[in-house]
């Protein structure tokens, strides 16, 4: 699980390849369309595309003569699951901080 996240946040922290993800979030394209909006080469796009795939965030299947790339939106959650986690951890702790620096506070005072 740790190896597959850091492969996760590895390949979101590239501005591209999180574009390439929020594309396909509205459907499966292939190489050749992610590739339009950038000013990059197809060999570069597939570069991005095999980090992503590495990562689980995206697969590829086989229509005819085209590759099309598909989002695997379960990685995704098990990353938002961690985010998710973490959140709450730093939360309560950053909580518990607060109160005891009140405490303090209020004990200063008397």
């Amino acid at each position: 699980m740790d190896q597959r996240l850091d492969a996760v946040f590895t390949a979101l922290a590239d501005a591209t390849r999180r574009d390439i993800v929020a594309r396909l979030s509205a459907g499966d394209a292939t190489v050749k369309e992610l590739a339009e909006p950038y000013a990059m080469s197809l060999q570069a796009v597939s570069q991005h595309l095999q980090v992503l795939e590495r990562s689980g965030l995206i697969s590829r299947g086989r229509h005819r003569q085209t590759r099309p790339c598909r989002l695997e939106p379960a990685v995704l959650d098990e990353a938002l699951a961690w985010i998710g986690e973490s959140r709450r951890t730093w939360t309560e702790r950053m909580d518990r901080l607060e109160n005891r620096l009140v405490q303090l506070q209020e004990s200063r005072d008397d």
